[in-house]
């Protein structure tokens, strides 16, 4: 028996090459895991709050062939900052810009990131209000949902996460991972953690989601088996 396969999302304008370290971690603990092939250019005509279909359309492409690769009609997701609520996007049943996705069939886990399921910055809030009025919370039954949020600086002591998390949740004086707060970060009826010292994102030399250390504590949920 082995873990159902993962499919890692990218974060906004992040592309896959920033995601094959962990992929490749994961695949080390038994977790066959495919990073959908996102590049800089994929997230373009998403600028300025337009929809995100053209990144929807290539998660549920990747999430089709993975599912055909392996023999199994489920897999697991992980979703790293926008990757989250970009996921619960595509579980949903509701027309979204012409379009219904309804892929919730298709998940048996869903795992978030630091993924900023709130905003206040006027670019993303045509989309999140969508996401959050259509499907609140831990919306779809039989979907499990696991929010990893990061504890590693206080708005009160940083000047670039002070900004970013009053644009998230409306607040600066919390604490996050010096881009998502922990408030946003979380669902309510999810399974929802706090994983001290740990950062956004991989670009820089901290430890973040997908650091070795940082994995063990949340990679236990992707533990459903074929």
């Amino acid at each position: 028996m082995s873990p159902l396969p993962t499919v890692l999302i990218p974060g906004y304008f992040a592309s896959a090459r920033e995601y094959l370290s962990l992929a490749h971690d994961l695949e080390q603990l038994g977790v066959a895991t495919t990073v959908v092939p996102l590049g800089y250019r994929s997230w373009l005509p998403t600028l300025g709050g337009k929809p995100v279909t053209p990144v929807l359309e290539i998660i549920a492409q990747t999430i089709t062939e993975t599912c055909a690769r392996y023999g199994t009609t489920q897999v697991n997701l992980v979703g790293h900052s926008a990757g989250g609520w970009i996921a619960r996007l595509l579980l949903g049943e509701q027309d979204y810009m012409g379009r219904v996705w309804g892929r919730f069939a298709q998940v048996h886990t869903l795992v978030t990131l630091g993924t900023p399921h709130l905003s206040q910055e006027r670019f993303t809030r045509t989309n999140m209000d969508f996401v959050n009025t259509s499907y609140p919370g831990a919306f779809q039954q039989g979907v499990r949902y696991v929010c990893v949020a990061g504890r590693a600086v206080s708005g009160l002591d940083d000047w670039f996460a002070r900004q970013s998390y009053r644009l998230t949740c409306g607040q600066a004086d919390c604490w996050g991972d010096g881009i998502t707060p922990i408030a946003a970060a979380h669902l309510r009826g999810a399974e929802n953690l706090v994983l001290e010292g740990v950062w956004h994102s991989p670009r820089r030399q901290r430890q973040w989601y997908g650091s070795p250390a940082v994995l063990g504590q949340w990679v236990g949920y992707l533990d459903c088996t074929l």
